[in-house]
């Protein structure tokens, strides 16, 4: 199969190499002209992976940060002469609409360019996946024929990829989790133990689904690779920058210098802003996502913020 992989950063690279290894036909665009000459001459991408080698398409893969998309899909649609299969690799909220990717994806593509869409998501860390260790991601499309055809595609001895037809659920678990990722590495560099931090993942957990649930989301997705299992894996691993953006803006107690000096891609951010916005015009309890806000918008202490948390009305863990 010939396959594109719009965006040679971590997450691109990694699935580009992937697709080489299933003997696909790869085609990955980057716009830096020596990223590019580095992966045509010496297969490799130095600036993400050091020395790790990998070695008109009938699917494109956007391998791109949330705020690029509108962009990259602009540019790219006149080359797009024949129906196509768009896969995404991203977790976030559009930036002009705050719609989930995939429907402004879908809007975005004239519906005879539009063959398939898909979402290639879950607990899955690039420099985990470039080393090629074992990870279990899904492919998510309401199209389950789609889905399949996404499973097999990327599908081998070390990325074993399950399908998903809950659009709404596994959109709003991967992106949600990254909010509660930052307030996990936030404890981590307040010095608390594994004690907060577990019972942060496991009320933020309670948060994404009472969240996802409203807006039409299943329950099972939530206890499954984009709930539950990417919610884990973001809230403990070094490879999270939303984790390591915590750790910075905890050990601060302030996010000020890390709103300032950051230059990673951080998409937890601006999710914290979209799904407070959306909650708070829809009456939906979250209190860890609204003091993630006040941390992120309004220069709250983190400190401050915790203790307001733990002293919130006690009740039962169902509510």
């Amino acid at each position: 199969m010939k396959v594109g992989v719009i965006g040679a950063g971590t997450w691109g690279t990694a699935l580009a190499q992937v697709l080489c290894d299933n003997n696909h036909d790869v085609f990955l665009l980057s716009t830096k002209e020596h990223q590019v000459n580095e992966i045509n001459s010496l297969h490799k991408n130095s600036k993400y992976f050091g020395n790790e080698i990998f070695i008109n398409e009938k699917i494109v893969v956007l391998a791109v940060p949330t705020i690029a998309i509108r962009d990259v899909i602009h540019n790219l649609l006149p080359y797009i002469k024949k129906p196509t299969v768009f896969i995404n690799a991203a977790k976030g909220f559009d930036v002009l609409t705050n719609k989930r990717l995939s429907e402004v994806i879908k809007e975005l593509i004239p519906h005879d360019l539009l063959r398939g869409f898909a979402s290639i998501i879950g607990p899955g860390h690039a420099e985990e996946v470039i080393i090629r260790k074992l990870t279990m991601i899904t492919s998510t499309s309401l199209d389950i024929d789609i889905a399949k055809e996404v499973q097999l595609l990327f599908s081998n001895n070390y990325l074993r990829v399950y399908t998903n037809t809950d659009e709404i659920g596994a959109e709003l678990g991967v992106a949600i989790k990254n909010v509660i990722a930052i307030a996990s590495g936030i404890l981590e560099g307040l010095d608390y133990g594994d004690n907060t931090r577990a019972a942060l993942v496991t009320r933020g957990l309670h948060e994404i689904v009472r969240f996802g649930l409203f807006f039409g989301g299943k329950m099972e997705t939530f206890m499954g690779l984009a709930g539950i299992g990417d919610l884990m894996v973001t809230c403990n691993s070094r490879h999270s920058r939303n984790y390591r953006a915590g750790v910075i803006i905890g050990k601060d107690d302030s996010s000020e210098l890390f709103l300032k000096y950051n230059e990673e891609t951080t998409e937890g951010v601006r999710t914290t802003r979209v799904v407070y916005e959306l909650a708070k015009k829809h009456n939906i309890y979250m209190p860890i996502v609204t003091g993630m806000y006040k941390i992120l918008y309004e220069n709250a202490k983190p400190s401050d913020m915790i203790k307001d948390i733990i002293n919130l009305p006690l009740k039962s863990e169902k509510e």
